[in-house]
């Protein structure tokens, strides 16, 4: 970096700072350790794993091993293609891929922390006979940008709850 483009540099992070901006910090939870369902089957599942690491245990704890204080469940996952526009011939000229999560958390005596909610993004993609390949990949990489999309969403709804619910005292 030359003097200049120092300078610069110094006199804009005080405006940012000023202004409320901060570099996105980890993720902060409520929970220790999560049950994730269906174990194995859906692909946001997978994905979700990897960003909560060592915090997913299995439903039913091996010995020795802490339980779950949050089981957090896939109710569905689902992935759409409609052919949203055609030519003057009938061909098909775009089509609309959609993918749509069903989920909640709920604590393992079963009181929700986040009621039955449903996750859906959608991308527009156009298609060519002549380059059919191409637009197969492209769509494996649009539903690949979706569910990384959804995953966030679904971090973001986990780090929303502030507290796990409390037991209810002795009578």
């Amino acid at each position: 970096m030359n003097r200049r483009e120092l300078l610069v540099a110094g006199l804009l992070a005080p405006a940012l700072e000023g202004c409320g901006f901060k570099l996105r910090s980890s993720q902060v939870f409520a929970f220790e350790r999560i049950a994730v369902t269906p174990e194995n089957g859906a692909t946001v599942v997978a994905e979700l794993g990897r960003y909560l690491g060592e915090r997913v245990v299995p439903l039913a704890p091996v010995t020795g091993q802490a339980a779950a204080q949050v089981i957090f469940e896939i109710l569905q996952e689902a992935r759409e293609k409609t052919v949203v526009g055609i030519n003057a011939s009938g061909q098909v000229r775009e089509y609309q891929l959609r993918m749509r999560v069903k989920f909640r958390l709920r604590t393992p005596q079963g009181q929700e922390l986040i009621p039955e909610a449903e996750i859906t993004q959608q991308r527009d993609v156009s298609f060519s006979e002549s380059a059919a390949l191409a637009k197969e990949a492209e769509e494996v990489l649009l539903y690949r940008d979706m569910q990384a999309d959804i995953v966030q969403q679904l971090l973001r709804r986990l780090g929303s709850v502030k507290q796990l619910a409390q037991a209810p005292a002795p009578a």
